[in-house]
């Protein structure tokens, strides 16, 4: 098994990335990968663009990273209630490439920013959009208030959020027959 982990935003701090990523970490044993989505720099899609130029190689290079995964952990950044702009970006270029860029993939979607919604409105919206491609969801959950419930040291702080989060981790396991770390992954790349 291999999990593809990222947060959706090009932010070199991202609070996304580091929860994307310590939601991988509290898998034992299997293979993860985090994403730096600075990887896969795009010019702004427009259709102009892509008749003059064709699809760039990082759209490719990131459907491959995909395609890579059984797992995919997604923690969306949002912006005005939506997704972050970068992040739509490279959505919509690989979207070009593959409609169903998500096709047989499982997808535990998270959202975390610093206020007390905890980026629930660009959640709802990745769970109504990723399934038209592809995706199967497998479990939500919006951190709220990042940095009073989040350290990068601990995880999660907050003792009813930690418990929430562990639930759905728990169900996401069960579906692949496998254990779970509350501790740090040593596997992450």
């Amino acid at each position: 098994m291999k999990i593809i982990a990222f947060g959706a935003s090009y932010s070199k701090n991202s609070i996304n990335k580091k929860f994307a990523a310590y939601a991988a970490s509290q898998f034992n044993n299997i293979e993860a990968e985090v994403l730096d989505l600075t990887d896969y720099w795009l010019p702004l899609f427009t259709t102009d663009v892509e008749a003059e130029f064709g699809h760039p190689g990082e759209v490719t290079d990131f459907l491959s990273k995909l395609e890579e995964a059984d797992l995919l952990i997604i923690s969306l950044s949002e912006h005005n209630g939506s997704y972050a702009t970068a992040f739509k970006n490279l959505f919509d270029w690989a979207s070009r490439v593959k409609l169903k860029m998500f096709e047989g993939k499982k997808i535990l979607l998270l959202a975390t920013a610093p206020g007390a919604r905890g980026g629930i409105s660009v959640l709802e919206a990745a769970k109504q959009r990723f399934p038209i491609h592809g995706a199967e969801i497998v479990g939500t959950f919006s951190l709220p208030n990042f940095h009073d419930n989040f350290s990068e040291e601990s995880g999660i702080l907050h003792t009813e959020l930690k418990a929430s989060f562990q639930h759905i981790l728990s169900s996401v396991k069960l579906k692949y027959n496998t254990s779970l770390s509350y501790e740090s992954n040593s596997h992450l790349q």
